[in-house]
């Protein structure tokens, strides 16, 4: 399989599951926090689909709860 294909199927299961479990955000910015966590793997030389995906679940979880965090902040100092 492909490089192409890899990422293409890891980002798919990725985009599925996170918008079949309502945590899916802006259309741009989540392609963008998954598509760098799977780039980030690659270059480590990870090739597996599933894990690319796992990760990249788990870096928007991370940057969604970052952001939450920062929005909580600002709603309480103004």
């Amino acid at each position: 399989m492909t490089i192409r294909c890899t990422v293409e199927s890891a980002f798919f299961i990725a985009w599925s599951f996170l918008e079949q479990s309502g945590e899916l955000g802006p259309p741009d910015e989540s392609a963008n926090v998954l598509l760098d966590a799977i780039e980030a793997q690659l270059r480590t030389g990870e090739r597996r689909q599933l894990m690319l995906a796992n990760k990249a679940i788990d870096a928007y979880r991370a940057h969604s709860a970052k952001v939450r965090s920062a929005h909580d902040c600002e709603a309480r100092f103004g």
